[in-house]
C-alpha cells in the first residue's frame, strides 16, 4: 500500500499548483492515475504530456484540468465528487464509503478512518477524486 496521506515532497515538482481556466483559482496537482480511476471512459482519454490539477470549487463544473488548460468536467466522471456536492449523502471518504451525514452524526467514524490511515489501509490516491487523504474534509 502506498503512504497516501504522507505529505512528503518526493512525488512533487515545481508545478504543484495551477490556475483553473474556468474560475481563475489555484489548485493542487493530481496524478494521472487518479483521473483514470474516475473518468467514465478512461480508454478514450488521451492525457497530454502535461501536469493535471483537481478543482475542488463546488460552484465550478470543472473536475480536472491540465497545465495546458485542457478540461475534464464533472459530467465526464463516473464518480460523484462529494466535496463539490451539497447533499449530505455525498461521500467524503471514498476508501470506506463514508458520507458527510455519517461523519457528522458519528464521531467514531473519523477515529476509524484515522486509524486505518495510520495503518496504511487507505487508497486515497486512486479512490478519492482529489487524489488526497479525506481527513481534512471531516468536520
Amino acid at each position: 500500500m502506498s503512504d497516501c496521506c504522507n505529505t512528503s515532497s518526493s512525488k512533487e515538482n515545481a508545478h504543484k499548483k495551477h490556475i483553473c481556466p474556468v474560475n481563475g483559482k489555484a489548485y493542487s496537482k493530481v496524478f494521472t492515475t487518479t483521473i483514470l480511476h474516475h473518468i467514465s471512459q478512461p480508454w478514450k482519454w488521451n492525457p497530454n504530456n502535461t501536469n493535471y490539477y483537481f478543482c475542488s470549487d463546488p460552484e465550478c463544473e470543472v473536475a480536472y484540468f491540465g497545465q495546458d488548460n485542457s478540461i475534464i468536467n464533472k459530467s465526464e466522471l463516473r464518480t460523484t465528487i462529494g466535496i463539490k456536492e451539497k447533499s449530505e449523502d455525498s461521500l467524503i471518504c471514498y476508501c470506506f464509503g463514508v458520507s458527510k451525514q455519517e461523519a457528522t452524526n458519528n464521531p467514531e467514524i473519523k477515529k476509524f478512518v484515522l486509524t486505518q490511515t495510520k495503518e496504511h489501509t487507505c487508497s486515497c490516491e486512486t479512490r478519492n477524486p482529489s487524489g488526497k487523504c479525506c481527513l481534512k474534509d471531516f468536520k
